[in-house]
Parts: structure tokens; sequence; C-alpha cells
């Protein structure tokens, strides 16, 4: 069995195009978790990737050289607005994050995140927010790190493999 490739470095973020979607797919179902996820777990047959509440526009990715000398995607983050209000529109909020297991631990996770804080100031907001379960320690402690906060916390808010899980919403300002 061939091994995983080794990440070398990092392309630019660069925003998702419609022929990026059966990579988008297949990674979204291969980091699929508990950990992270309240949807059931993907089965065949798999629905789009992108759809009309879910548009290439609202992803960013990162794509990684690796040691085979072939770049492949290393990771996704979605950007979207939170409501249709206008009077929310100064705000965006992160709707998933996901990084390949082989990209894991280079930074790819805070590279996107900087990726979406920049985009989200070109588009005229001035915060940020996102919902990570209470339990994904290692999300919270890199949303931590990024200067998010928690601004609320739903407790119990999902029951996923036999137990209770908060729902603990997070948000950080937009300062240049």
């Amino acid at each position: 069995m061939p091994s995983a490739p080794q990440l070398r470095s990092l392309c630019p973020v660069r925003p998702a195009r419609p022929e990026d979607e059966s990579a988008l797919a297949a990674l979204d179902r291969a980091t699929w978790s508990t950990l992270h996820s309240v949807q059931p777990e993907p089965r065949p047959p798999y629905p789009p990737f992108f759809d009309d509440r879910h548009r290439p526009a609202e992803f960013l990715l990162a794509e990684g050289v690796t040691d085979t000398g072939g770049t492949d995607l290393a990771g996704y983050i979605r950007l979207a607005r939170p409501t249709p209000l206008a009077c929310n529109a100064h705000v965006r909020q992160i709707q998933g994050l996901a990084v390949t297991e082989w990209a894991r631990g280079h930074g790819v996770a805070r590279v996107l995140l900087r990726a979406a804080y920049a985009k989200a100031r070109r588009l005229g907001a001035g915060r940020i927010t996102l919902r990570v379960l209470g339990h994904n320690a290692p999300a919270r402690a890199l949303y931590a790190s990024e200067g998010f906060a928690v601004e609320g916390v739903l407790p119990g808010e999902f029951f996923l493999n036999g137990r209770y899980v908060d729902d603990v919403l997070m948000g950080r300002p937009l300062t240049p």
C-alpha cells in the first residue's frame, strides 16, 4: 500500500472553482468525524458538494506541493453570511474547515483562517463568527489562539455517539 504524500510547501490560498467540486467532496468525506460534524456520516449516493446554498465563491482552498512533486488539495474553509439580513451584512461566518490528514500539523488551518479574515475584510465585514462542538478541543484551541472568544454556549445542543455535546459560539473582530 502506498504511503500518504508528505507536505513540502503550501501554495497561495485561492478561491474555489466549479471544477474543484469532486476534490472538495472527496476531502469532505475523508475528514468526516463526530468530533466536528453533526451530520450523519456520508453514504452513497453523495449529494453535490456545490449547490444553491454552498457556492464555489464561499470556499477558499489551500493546495500543497507534496514530496512526489505534485500539487494536491490540502484543505478548505467556507466563509458565508450567517443570515441574509441587511442588518447582519457586516458579519461573516466560518461554516466549514477541513484539512486532509497528510497536511495536518503544518499550519494549513491557520493559513486558511487568515485568508478568510482578509476576504471577509474585503467584503466589508467587521466581525467573523463560527460554531464549534464543545468536545472539539483542538479546534477550540486553534480558534482561541487566533483571537476568537467564546460568546455563547448552547449546552447539550446535539446528541452524538450516545452523549450530549455543547454547541460553542465564538467570534472575533476583524481589526486591520
